[in-house]
């Protein structure tokens, strides 16, 4: 089955209100298509799940520039001061996260499991509303996993069925991603055939993802 769509299917099936997860370190590896496209068509009180908010010109910083976000989860959002600005000004709602228990978040939802236990964070603000427990003696914080409606990811190289390959840093929180959405797209900067892809190398199953917009 060949997974390419139009990047205007693509973003025909997010609504108002959906919550989506966008791969990406500050804005590298972002499927910035995507985002731009997401820009136009104007969709609004979404929820992000990303590492960063990028900047106010790049990634997901332009969808905070227009206000299309109703909540924030992001492990730093220093690099978008608009970002900080509407998180103070009480006009959107941000959660911030230590980064490596955002990044065991997504994997949890994507294994199927209920949480995990981090020392991460205890005794801090972090804590507030979270359970904690006591296992041999060393205390505890339960995270949960972190899922979302659509996964939007980028990779370098794709193949048909959607197979991915990746290229350096853009692999980031792609990967982890890509299995911890409902539906997940991906933009890719070329996709080729299948078979063209060394099995070794190819770091997301296309099992995982759904549909494929080419970058051109």
């Amino acid at each position: 089955m060949d997974k390419r769509i139009t990047l205007k299917e693509a973003v025909d099936m997010i609504k108002d209100g959906s919550v989506i997860m966008v791969g990406g370190f500050l804005a590298c590896g972002t499927p910035d298509k995507l985002i731009d496209a997401l820009v136009s068509k104007g969709v609004k009180d979404l929820t992000l799940i990303c590492n960063d908010t990028g900047t106010p010109e790049r990634g997901v910083g332009k969808l905070v520039a227009t206000k299309q976000f109703k909540t924030i989860y992001a492990t730093h959002i220093g690099t978008n001061k608009e970002t900080g600005r509407q998180m103070m000004a009480g006009e959107t709602e941000v959660h911030l996260i230590p980064q490596g228990t955002m990044a065991e978040q997504i994997r949890a939802a994507g294994y199927g499991l209920g949480g995990f236990l981090t020392a991460t964070g205890v005794g801090t603000e972090v804590e507030k509303g979270k359970q904690v427990l006591e296992v041999d003696g060393k205390t505890y914080l339960l995270e949960k996993p972190l899922k979302a409606d659509f996964a939007l990811i980028y990779a370098d190289v794709a193949d048909t069925k959607g197979n991915l390959k990746y290229r350096g840093s853009t692999r980031n929180f792609n990967p982890v991603m890509a299995a911890a959405a409902d539906v997940t797209i991906v933009e890719a900067r070329k996709v080729v055939p299948v078979g063209e892809i060394d099995a070794n190398d190819v770091v997301v199953p296309g099992a995982f993802v759904n549909y494929i917009v080419e970058e051109k």
